[in-house]
């Protein structure tokens, strides 16, 4: 168990991605404060990883726009844990859609959800990892960073802003052994990729199951990403195993972007 004895807060963990790190963090022994606005489902998810895993699940219902909401993750963390070791920042998608078809709101919203809610909950966790001279800092976004998808607009803008946190972090807390990262994913097999596929078969004419299909065929491993092996990432990045990995947006995305 990589991380026993850590203390790993998860954001959007009541589902999807989220769900999948929490699992992985608690399989390899770190304690958790799992966050999300589905508070029914959230409690079940930390009753079932304390169960399993015999660590400590702490879970807080938040709402990741309202910057209240974000203040109380890291209090309930100190409260019960007394530290943080670790942050593995994920979110929620914002609104879909061509740009003209996004409100001022749409912009707005997207911004409080995807960058403001990054930078609340970064600045929340770092007095504890400052003054412990140790800190792991993970922001899961999207592969959208480096191929935009025509019809996530918001996602495609408003994500790329984490790439410049991560880098300015990076060379601002090194001198504290906080090391800092970006997880670039693609098509991983969730609600919301489901909730994609759906809208795109009905266009199509197709059933959900046929559109997966064809996503597959876009990767060259021939399918769609587990939300465990996004928590398998974030655990080695997490651990002493990634001592010398900092300033890294590592895309995980089973090929399909092909860049260098």
């Amino acid at each position: 168990m990589i991380l026993k004895g850590k203390v790993a807060i998860v954001t959007a963990a009541s589902r999807g991605i989220g769900a999948g790190v929490a699992n992985v963090l608690a399989r390899e022994g770190a304690d958790l404060v799992v966050a999300a606005r589905d508070v029914k489902r959230l409690e079940e998810t930390a009753k079932r990883l304390s169960a399993q895993y015999g660590v400590s699940v702490v879970p807080v219902q938040a709402d990741l726009t309202r910057r209240e909401d974000v203040k109380r993750i890291a209090e309930q963390a100190v409260r019960n844990f007394g530290k943080i070791d670790i942050l593995a920042y994920n979110t929620g998608p914002p609104k879909p859609g061509a740009f003209l078809e996004l409100t001022e709101e749409d912009w707005e919203y997207g911004v409080r959800l995807l960058l403001l809610s990054a930078v609340w909950i970064t600045r929340d966790v770092l007095p504890y990892m400052i003054e412990r001279r140790w800190g792991r800092l993970i922001y899961i976004t999207s592969s959208t960073l480096k191929q935009p998808i025509p019809t996530l607009t918001l996602s495609n803008v408003i994500r790329i802003s984490l790439a410049g946190l991560v880098k300015t972090l990076a060379y601002q807390l090194g001198r504290y052994n906080i090391l800092v990262n970006g997880i670039m994913q693609g098509y991983i097999d969730t609600d919301r990729v489901r909730e994609v596929a759906a809208a795109r078969a009905a266009a199509e004419g197709k059933t959900v199951e046929e559109v997966i299909a064809e996503m597959g065929k876009e990767v060259p491993l021939g399918r769609l990403g587990k939300p465990e092996e996004i928590g398998e990432l974030v655990a080695f990045l997490a651990s002493e195993k990634a001592n010398y990995i900092t300033g890294s947006l590592i895309l995980i995305d089973g090929g399909r972007t092909l860049c260098i």
